[in-house]
């Protein structure tokens, strides 16, 4: 991807993000674009820039089953969750307080912990690290 594409679908992506916290009714915001990138040795590996005007991005890792949803926390450390509903194994959608699942109506909070059931589960999250100017997930 060249650099030229990857900032503008970068800013694409942290405006469509920011208009859907902002607008929690937007039910949409399953379609926002999201950060493509490969899992090379069980990592997805992630440019820190992508959160230069945002705290939130979904990553989609190619040949991967389920998007990513990773947040940077207030002390700098970022959270990643598997957008995965532990209930029925769909791929959840973004709302503006969270994580929803079409297929049976489980929701999570931001933070990846259910807020309405069936699901009991709260949902995987990845250990993650920053190193020259990139996160990494490690999702092995």
């Amino acid at each position: 991807m060249e650099r030229r594409d990857f900032v503008k679908q970068s800013c694409i992506a942290c405006m469509a993000m920011g208009a859907g916290i902002v607008i929690s009714s937007l039910s949409s915001c399953a379609a926002l674009p999201a950060y493509t990138t490969m899992v090379d040795s069980n990592q997805v590996i992630v440019p820190v820039s992508l959160f230069a005007q945002s705290d939130f991005c979904v990553i989609q890792p190619k040949n991967f089953s389920y998007n990513i949803a990773l947040h940077r926390e207030k002390d700098g450390t970022y959270t990643a969750l598997l957008l995965r509903c532990t209930h029925a194994d769909n791929q959840l959608i973004l709302t503006g307080n969270g994580f929803k699942c079409e297929l049976h109506g489980s929701a999570f909070d931001k933070d990846g912990r259910v807020t309405q059931g069936p699901a009991e589960r709260s949902l995987k999250k990845y250990p993650t690290e920053t190193r020259s100017g990139k996160i990494i997930i490690h999702i092995g």
